[in-house]
């Protein structure tokens, strides 16, 4: 049996792929300030500032390792070196969760797994830093996994969405940005494919659909019953801007695939009929 180590083990999408890997796989995770996983045998504290990654690496022995690790930049560019560096030593494939991101200075079309990265932002920047690193291992060693935003019924951007709406606090949308998205539900079945076959390379986990990132959320409010939310329109450039991800080559089987209508599924509990929606 596979021993996964997935680092960010106790985040949102970290934790879920833990609670979807686990009853398959002999599967670990790391936390760091979360104390309630303090008491799970199968949780590692794991500071990547301060912490060993080469002693966590030799008592769980990984075959597959997961990084879906938060942190400061320099410090996660600097582990995942020496991750490339102790994969021959300990034998284990790297599952990077990347970002679309890493193509957000294109703005006229959506981006393929082989398309050219660049970005204008610090955080897709650093992201192309460690999958240019890892671009150099050999290519069954690896698996880079090009993210959207994530929805869940608990996530981060649905949680900021109910505070905004509670404090009367307008929430940000971009008409002019073209996105596409996915839920954390149908990511954890395609990690979970991908690891079962044994997959390497690059994949876009991404809709196969594209929409506006200001109709997505306004959908999403609809379908939370945050009927009293504002939202603020910033259009930072003129023209459409896309930052969308789309596979060419290595797709899924089509059980494996997802809609934004059904991300919006995924995303909720409740669903509303006449939500109201503000726009400033």
């Amino acid at each position: 049996m596979n021993n996964i180590l997935i680092l960010g083990g106790s985040g949102f999408i970290g934790y879920s792929l833990y609670k979807d890997l686990s009853p398959f796989f002999k599967t670990f995770g790391t936390y760091n300030s979360n104390i309630n996983f303090k008491k799970n045998k199968h949780f590692f504290k794991y500071d990547i500032e301060k912490d060993n990654i080469e002693k966590l690496l030799t008592k769980i022995k990984p075959s597959i390792i997961i990084s879906s690790l938060r942190g400061p930049f320099e410090n996660q560019i600097t582990l995942h070196n020496l991750l490339i560096s102790y994969s021959k030593k300990f034998n284990f494939k790297l599952i990077f969760l990347s970002s679309s991101n890493v193509f957000d200075s294109f703005h006229n079309y959506p981006s393929y797994e082989h398309d050219k990265t660049l970005s204008e932002s610090k955080y897709g920047i650093f992201k192309i830093k460690i999958e240019n690193a890892i671009l150099r291992m050999e290519t069954k060693n690896f698996v880079i996994a090009r993210l959207p935003m994530i929805f869940g019924v608990n996530c981060p951007r649905i949680k900021e969405m109910k505070d905004k709406m509670l404090d009367n606090k307008p929430f940000e949308v971009f008409p002019n940005s073209i996105i596409n998205v996915n839920s954390i539900l149908k990511l954890c079945q395609q990690i979970h494919y991908i690891i079962n076959q044994g997959l390497n390379g690059i994949f876009h986990l991404g809709s196969t659909d594209l929409i506006s990132h200001h109709e997505f959320f306004k959908k999403l409010a609809i379908h939370r019953n945050f009927n009293k939310i504002v939202f603020k329109q910033v259009f930072t450039i003129n023209d459409l801007h896309y930052i969308a991800v789309l596979p060419r080559e290595n797709k899924l089987p089509s059980h494996l695939t997802i809609t934004c209508d059904e991300v919006l599924s995924d995303s909720h509990t409740d669903k509303q009929k006449n939500g109201k929606s503000i726009w400033i």
